[in-house]
């Protein structure tokens, strides 16, 4: 049975910093693509960063790209969000998602996913 925690929440503000954490059991991060997804109030839940498994190949939403870094920890098992220069705009709940088939999209199969972590920035 495939589990993903996460960790993390909290309230920060604006130019503040925060650490996500995604704990795997049942499943590899090793073995397959990871990622992190968020869903702000009033908007459609988008892809925030991926890692591919190896951690070779990493990609970020552009409303990130030089804020946030995605990593992950193998002897650990564990995701990792780190999030810097927070704006308001990044208030989300946050989702870790694991990746169960390849497809065209590096955006597409994930079939396991966390319960998500509330993030607020102000």
């Amino acid at each position: 049975d495939v589990q993903l925690v996460e960790s993390g929440r909290g309230s920060v503000q604006a130019g503040g910093s925060l650490r996500l954490s995604c704990a795997v059991s049942g499943y590899s991060v090793a073995s397959n693509r990871m990622a992190w997804f968020r869903q702000a109030p009033g908007k459609e839940r988008e892809g925030v960063a991926t890692i591919s498994a190896n951690g070779g190949s990493i990609s970020y939403v552009d409303s990130v790209k030089g804020r946030f870094i995605i990593s992950q920890d193998n002897a650990k098992n564990t995701l990792y969000l780190e999030m810097n220069s927070l704006k308001p705009e990044d208030t989300a709940m946050y989702y870790c998602a694991a990746r169960a088939w390849v497809t065209g999209s590096i955006w597409s199969g994930y079939a396991y996913w966390g319960q998500g972590t509330q993030v607020t920035v102000s």
